[in-house]
């Protein structure tokens, strides 16, 4: 059996008087493709916010890579290798995209150094090889002809592939990754899979929230089902995915 990366245990949230998470728990092993998948509100997105440090749960534990992560703040965590995209894209539309690609690289030179002679030699070093690594992953998501592009030029496919692309700027070793097929097309998406699995082969460990099934079970090397804040189901995704109870969370919603 593969280490876990990841250990969330019965993991508690409420606003006011609803209790978004109760007591959920998941586990993502080294190296795998986790899907999180639920009804409208079954709290899968506030697991996200959790895990990732943008909401302080009011209790469980959340033990990451070895170590207790519960109440660090989001950067800090992020610097540790845990990284999310969001489910709306959070790109600057201003910038390029290659200026958004580099403002993902985790720990620059010029935020530490004090000496002005050193701090520039060392920027300008470090300036180059970020570059050069967005270009590289830029061209890994067919991104590379837009880099000069303002972000909000591109479509709604597109910015979530950059979204992605510049949590990798991070170096993650666990990736979250909020419905990133949600508005993209087909074809677009068929390349989203292979390239999600070409980051797996690479060791890379990866959690996603989507509600077009057939991608998660395309990609998902296990599967939990969320409903009203706990998980209904958890397993492989086959198996999952023929539970009644499953069928019935969904069908309790209109689906």
């Amino acid at each position: 059996m593969a280490d876990e990366v990841l250990s969330a245990i019965s993991i508690c949230k409420g606003f006011g008087g609803i209790l978004a998470l109760d007591h959920c728990s998941i586990r993502v092993e080294e190296g795998a493709i986790v899907g999180l998948i639920g009804p409208n509100g079954a709290g899968k997105s506030t697991l996200f916010d959790v895990i990732s440090g943008f909401l302080t749960p009011d209790g469980g534990s959340i033990v990451f890579s070895g170590r207790e992560i519960l109440g660090l703040p989001a950067y800090k965590i992020a610097r540790l290798g845990l990284v999310r995209t969001f489910q709306i894209p959070r790109s600057l539309m201003r910038m390029t995209v290659l200026e958004n690609m580099m403002l993902g690289a985790q720990g620059q030179a010029g935020e530490r150094l004090c000496n002005p002679l050193i701090r520039r030699h060392k920027v300008m070093a470090q300036e180059t090889e970020i570059r050069e690594k967005a270009e590289e992953i830029l061209e890994f998501f067919d991104l590379q002809r837009m880099r000069d592009e303002y972000a909000g030029s591109l479509s709604g496919g597109q910015k979530k592939m950059l979204e992605m692309a510049r949590a990798l700027m991070a170096d993650p070793r666990l990736l979250l990754l909020d419905e990133p097929f949600a508005g993209v097309n087909p074809a677009l998406a068929d390349r989203l899979i292979e390239q999600i699995r070409i980051l797996k082969e690479k060791g890379l460990s990866i959690i996603i929230i989507e509600h077009a099934i057939p991608y998660v079970l395309a990609l998902s090397d296990e599967l939990y089902v969320l409903n009203k804040g706990a998980v209904l189901a958890s397993g492989r995704p086959d198996a999952v995915i023929s539970d009644r109870r499953v069928f019935e969370a969904y069908l309790g919603e209109g689906a």
